[in-house]
């Protein structure tokens, strides 16, 4: 994979943490929307690892 393929993912990985931690920090955060991005996080990471 190219160094550009694994900055996007980087980026991306970035950017669902950002809206994980402003969901988490909300007075009641939406449950399902956490996990969701919970997984969406996971699957980059492991596409990272795998990418290099």
């Amino acid at each position: 994979m190219s160094t550009s393929h694994l900055s996007t993912l980087k980026s991306r990985h970035a950017d669902i943490d950002a809206k994980l931690a402003n969901e988490e920090r909300r007075p009641a955060p939406d449950t399902g929307l956490v996990a969701q991005l919970k997984k969406q996080k996971l699957k980059l990471k492991e596409e990272m690892l795998a990418t290099g």
